[in-house]
């Protein structure tokens, strides 16, 4: 009996991973290539792991879509054989932008990062609100790490506007990725050495709070991260690091200024139908 339920097993987890043959002149059930249950599961676990460890979310993410193949750049369509778009035809686009599954895999992975951020929301839920009350006048110290929280952000967001297509052209390959994950694994290692003779030679940093220059700078090392393989929230806690924070309390920064980069103007993706012809 267990012998055949095995069997049983078996024949159904193939029959469920199998691709069904594609007959041309047929009517399709779904869009060519789209993204299939398995592969939202995949990139969903390698998001949620990643994303809390000091390595590269991105970077694993687009070594996943690379394993994966879903990095074609071949338009989807739908069941009718009509094209799905990414940007539609208009009068300053005329040829448009189809959707294709590489531009549906990274609408997807961008997508999964309000996880993190909702996760983080509710981990560090009392400093969310001390900055509130900060705000308000009510919380001098949320009022601090905020305005240190704004700073560090602010780098990134200049770079990030000024950079985005050279960046995108030029790093987004697996190579790339490769070299800058092995790189920042060398500085992780020679960070938590730094951290801890620091650390023998010096007073307890329980009580350090961070100063505008050094909000800043922490903020400036964010800004490597914009290499992807490179993870932001390692440089940001050997910025902690480097400005006397002990693990725990650059830790904490570190989630806090995710949610503040995380959180900013999102990218408007928009697909729209090809008109029947």
């Amino acid at each position: 009996m267990r012998l055949l339920a095995l069997i049983a097993v078996l024949t159904l987890t193939s029959s469920a991973f199998a691709q069904p043959e594609f007959q041309p002149h047929e009517p399709r059930e779904a869009p060519a290539a789209e993204l299939s249950a398995v592969d939202a599961v995949a990139l969903g676990a390698i998001e949620g792991v990643t994303e809390y460890l000091p390595i590269s979310s991105t970077g694993h993410l687009i070594i996943a879509t690379r394993a994966l193949k879903l990095d074609s750049d071949e338009p989807l369509h739908q069941p009718d054989g009509r094209v799905l778009w990414f940007v539609a035809p208009s009068d300053e686009n005329p040829n448009g932008t189809p959707l294709t599954v590489r531009l549906a895999a990274d609408t997807y992975t961008i997508v999964i990062q309000f996880g993190a951020i909702a996760a983080v929301a509710l981990l560090y839920w009392r400093p969310v609100l001390s900055m509130l009350r900060g705000l308000v006048g009510r919380d001098p110290a949320g009022f601090r790490l905020l305005r240190n929280l704004i700073l560090a952000f602010l780098p990134a967001a200049f770079l990030g506007l000024l950079l985005h297509d050279w960046i995108d052209e030029h790093l987004f390959s697996v190579k790339t990725v490769i070299i800058a994950q092995v790189a920042g694994a060398f500085l992780i290692f020679w960070a938590e050495r730094y951290r801890r003779r620091r650390a023998v030679s010096s007073s307890s940093t329980a009580g350090v709070e961070l100063t505008t220059r050094q909000a800043l700078n922490i903020g400036l090392l964010q800004c490597v991260a914009m290499w992807p393989g490179t993870s932001r929230s390692m440089m940001t806690i050997i910025g902690g690091y480097l400005s006397g924070l002990d693990p725990r309390r650059s830790a904490e920064f570190s989630f806090l200024l995710g949610l503040v980069t995380l959180t900013g103007p999102p990218v408007s993706i928009k697909v729209t139908r090809a008109a029947p012809p």
